[in-house]
């Protein structure tokens, strides 16, 4: 008999397509989508709490003032007049910026991937939060870049941690390209980034010549606490470049996103975009503007950091009462909360036992390039389901980490046990 290959296209594909990382947020959608589903593993703002009313309004405001327009192909970089309410929503976060140094993108997913495009060639070494956004690494493996992460501690990113990671490299002859931060809210270890830290950082990065890649999705989701300059606004020297979206503010289905950088990076990664889709849409350009300029973005907003504060307090206490031994921060904003468990059980293992209760999270593995790092966290999002299914779905990851965890005693050796031992 013929021997029958698995992937009769094998030899056509790219080396490239050989490094390919599917993303575990991805992976999930299949099954989280599921109303039965109570999912606490995707990043989804809750859009069923954008008024409705405002919605209709955003959308017959662009249909009768910009139909046509809206149609048609746009520029490269963005509209105009999208570019200009963008830096002035930068402006109102500390950031004076000219439109023309803005590209709009296809969501802030587009935006990580366009400048990675543009800066690493497979093999490159760069600096990453440990643990480090899941999206970013589907992207940081389609590159081949070689992804070296830094350790976080309540306060962020460790100043020393990345002071020895980049001087490793250094003296092996590999200096790092760049570093990739969220420094606010951040995705999924929940840790803002101290004041002290963030001037440190730029300090560093102007006297290592280090580029830093800052990703901002979620400051303006605070719900308590004061704000903190972003790095790119302590930035004198052209070091940060900053990647900003509308997804968790207004809606992740319009893919909006945008790019700050210098002018040399824009105009490559202006190149690179024209080879990747021409333009965004010009239709969902025009109702991120109509919103940004709406006399009620504050209001939504502000809805929605009360709506998001509320349901992160009652996982807090779900997580209190049902895994009462596990370790958090309780962020002060943004979307996600990082559970470490102490009985060292391995979360991917414990996702499948979930899904069975038709419960879902993130596993701490998938936010580590190596895929052994973070196996006993766990990334929980508080912002899609109400408060009820967030208490619900706590229970349940509770229940399951329990009975993972009698199974595991009941397997060890009496003779471990007692002595410690293994």
């Amino acid at each position: 008999m013929a021997h029958t290959r698995l992937d009769r296209y094998e030899r056509l594909y790219s080396h490239r397509t050989g490094s390919l990382r599917s993303s575990a947020m991805r992976d999930l959608m299949a099954v989280t989508s599921r109303p039965e589903v109570i999912s606490l593993a995707g990043g989804l703002p809750d859009t069923r709490a954008f008024p409705p009313d405002l919605l209709g309004e955003l959308l017959q405001e662009v249909a009768s003032e910009h139909g046509p327009r809206a149609l048609q192909y746009g520029p490269t970089e963005g509209l105009h007049e999208l570019r200009q309410a963008l830096a002035d929503h930068m402006a109102r976060l500390g950031m004076v910026v000219g439109a023309g140094e803005l590209i709009v993108t296809t969501g802030g997913q587009q935006a990580i991937d366009l400048v990675c495009r543009v800066l690493l060639d497979p093999g490159d070494p760069i600096l990453a939060e440990g643990p480090t956004y899941p999206g970013a690494v589907p992207v940081f493996s389609a590159c081949g870049a070689d992804v070296h992460h830094v350790a976080m501690d309540e306060d962020g990113l460790r100043i020393d941690a990345l002071t020895a990671a980049h001087d490793a490299l250094v003296a092996e002859g590999r200096p790092p390209k760049l570093l990739y931060v969220i420094p606010t809210f951040h995705n999924p270890a929940g840790v803002t980034l101290s004041l002290e830290r963030r001037r440190a950082l730029v300090a560093f990065a102007q006297d290592r010549d280090l580029l830093i890649l800052e990703d901002d999705p979620y400051s303006t989701l605070r719900f308590e606490g004061e704000p903190l300059p972003s790095l790119r606004s302590l930035d004198a020297t052209g070091r940060v470049v900053y990647l900003g979206t509308l997804s968790k503010i207004f809606s992740p289905g319009i893919r909006v996103g945008w790019i700050h950088a210098p002018h040399p990076i824009l105009h490559r990664v202006n190149l690179s975009k024209q080879g990747a889709d021409l333009c965004s849409s010009p239709l969902a350009q025009l109702l991120g503007l109509a919103f940004l300029e709406h006399e009620r973005f504050g209001e939504v907003v502000g809805r929605m950091n009360r709506l998001y504060a509320a349901r992160r307090d009652a996982m807090v206490e779900a997580l209190a009462e049902a895994l009462p031994d596990a370790t958090h921060v309780v962020p002060q904003g943004g979307l996600f909360l990082w559970a470490t468990l102490a009985n060292g059980l391995d979360t991917t293992d414990l996702l499948a036992a979930a899904l069975e209760r038709d419960v879902a999270f993130v596993p701490g593995a998938a936010a580590y390039l190596d895929g052994v790092s973070g196996r006993s966290s766990l990334r929980l999002n508080f912002s899609a389901m109400d408060e009820e299914r967030i208490v619900e779905g706590i229970r349940r990851i509770g229940g399951v980490v329990r009975e993972r965890a009698a199974l595991a005693h009941a397997l060890t050796p009496r003779a471990r046990r007692t002595t410690g031992e293994g």
